[in-house]
Formats: structure tokens, sequence, C-alpha cells
């Protein structure tokens, strides 16, 4: 495992991560929301990642459009949670790295608060 950045634990997972160039960071959170809204849906990446990305809505919906999400895509379900297309999730990670200062942290942020998640896939 020691290759792939994948650790038995967070912190040992953060400092591996910690040591990934930024493009396979951004590959690997791209994969990440695409496996988990699979399985748990677009309600619960979105807000995974609003969380852990320390997005505001107004921020996500900027994070997604300069990214090259369409902005008339983004909406919300019926109990009123933020929602975009799953297709479109991939955008967020160039968005975010546009518009956010310390977004490689964010990133970081957003696969280390997923460990379980990704140890599961």
């Amino acid at each position: 495992m020691s290759g792939t950045g994948l650790s038995a634990n967070t912190k040992e997972y953060r400092a591996r991560l910690g040591e990934q160039p930024d493009d396979q960071l951004d590959r690997w959170v791209s994969e990440l929301m695409r496996d988990v809204v699979k399985r748990r849906g677009i309600v619960k990446v979105v807000a995974d990642f609003r969380r852990a990305a320390r997005l505001s809505e107004p921020e996500f919906e900027r994070a997604f459009a300069f990214g090259g999400g369409a902005p008339r895509t983004l909406g919300r379900d019926r109990d009123g949670n933020l929602v975009v297309p799953a297709v479109s999730l991939w955008t967020l990670v160039p968005g975010v790295r546009e518009l956010v200062g310390d977004s490689r942290d964010r990133l970081i942020d957003y696969l280390v608060a997923n460990f379980d998640e990704l140890v599961y896939v």
C-alpha cells in the first residue's frame, strides 16, 4: 500500500497524501466523489465536500461553475438540499483549485474525511 497513498489510519494517510503531486490528488478526489455518489447519493457527496472543503453554498456554486459545471444544473432536491449532476462532480476540483488559496489542503481534508469510504471501495 505504501506506493498508493493508502494507509492503516488517517494520520498516516494524511502524511502520505501530502507527498503526492497535485494531479494525483485531483484524480483521487474526483474518483472518490464518483464512487461514493454511486453508493450514498449526491446529497451525501455534496454535503461532505462542502464540509471538508469549508465552502458555503455560494462558494460551492462558484467553484462548480469555475471548474466547468453548468450553473443552470445546480439545484435542490425536494428536501432543499443542494445538488448537482453526478457526472459533473469532477468540476469541483478545478473550481476549488482556481478559487481557493489553500485548495490542496482542502482537497486533502476531503480525502481524509472520507477515509472510511475509500477503504470500503
